[in-house]
């Protein structure tokens, strides 16, 4: 099994369409198809359905995108745990739906995004019970490596706090104030 990816692939320039209006638009999750999701892990077994669930996200009207950012929660941070090597890999992803205007639970992502960096059951837990280091499966790096994928993004902080929406300015305000430690 591979580990997941701590890299950036969401940074990528967006590949940009022109509508029949002549107006420029983003594709978002253009690199999410580069990530070997059915080679990695979330809570119910193989990564695969995370990009439907992005995709969901994205694209689905209200209901729809709450109901993939649930179900995307429980497979990569669920009861505050980061609970499988795919969350690093995600992360990027939510940062990127995070910005965009037209999906419509941002600031449920951003409380996401919250969740995961401040996540630190398994090390806590590895302090208690020192031999869950020395497992094949390794939950304390996979924490640590989501926790660095979140910080590694918090450049998109300030753009996100001048958001008019309050919920949204909201949540961003707590996940910088988790991140400035």
């Amino acid at each position: 099994m591979r580990s997941a990816s701590t890299e950036q692939p969401s940074s990528e320039r967006p590949v940009r369409h022109t509508s029949p209006t002549g107006v420029a638009r983003t594709t978002p999750l253009t690199a999410v198809s580069r990530v070997p999701w059915a080679e990695m892990q979330d809570s119910t077994g193989s990564a695969a359905a995370i990009p439907l669930l992005l995709n969901g996200i994205a694209w689905g009207d209200s209901g729809t995108a709450l109901a993939a950012l649930e179900d995307l929660r429980k497979r990569i941070c669920q009861y505050g745990f980061v609970t499988e090597q795919a969350t690093a890999a995600t992360v990027p992803f939510l940062w990127e739906l995070a910005q965009l205007p037209h999906v419509t639970c941002r600031a449920r992502i951003i409380e996401l995004l919250k969740a995961i960096a401040d996540a630190r059951q398994w090390e806590s837990t590895a302090a208690a019970y020192p031999k869950l280091l020395n497992h094949r499966e390794n939950p304390v790096a996979w924490e640590r490596a989501a926790r660095q994928a979140v910080r590694a993004r918090r450049g998109d902080l300030n753009r996100l706090m001048t958001e008019p929406d309050t919920e949204i300015a909201r949540a961003t305000t707590e996940l910088a104030r988790a991140l400035a430690d």
